[in-house]
């Protein structure tokens, strides 16, 4: 599978898993949701700072987004907050927290090795 149908396919589902629409995503990484939509369909390549943001508000790494093993991709994949209701702004706080998390737990990491 080509590697920009595997991030359109991942996308989705992650998109799909926390409840989140294109229109949401679409404000959170500031561009038009038809974006979002070729992204999805994989026939638009997405920056890797986008996928930065993108793994930021999943809480998952950059190559979960990449991975095409759907078994692997399941196991990294634990979402955090239920998305009714959440704006725009909301997502950016997620997103950023779960940089800090996940920045603190590779710290800690580096620090007991």
């Amino acid at each position: 599978m080509e590697l920009q149908n595997i991030i359109g396919s991942n996308l989705l589902g992650f998109r799909s898993r926390l409840g989140l629409t294109q229109d949401q995503i679409a404000e959170f990484l500031e561009v038009d949701r038809s974006l979002i939509a070729h992204y999805e369909k994989g026939t638009r390549e997405v920056s890797y700072v986008q996928l930065k943001k993108l793994s930021n508000l999943f809480n998952i790494d950059v190559e979960d987004l990449l991975e095409e093993n759907s078994a692997l991709r399941e196991l990294n994949f634990a979402f955090a907050f239920r998305a009714d209701g959440l704006e725009a702004t909301d997502l950016k706080s997620i997103s950023e927290f779960q940089r800090v998390v996940r920045n603190y737990i590779e710290m800690s990491k580096m620090k007991h090795e």
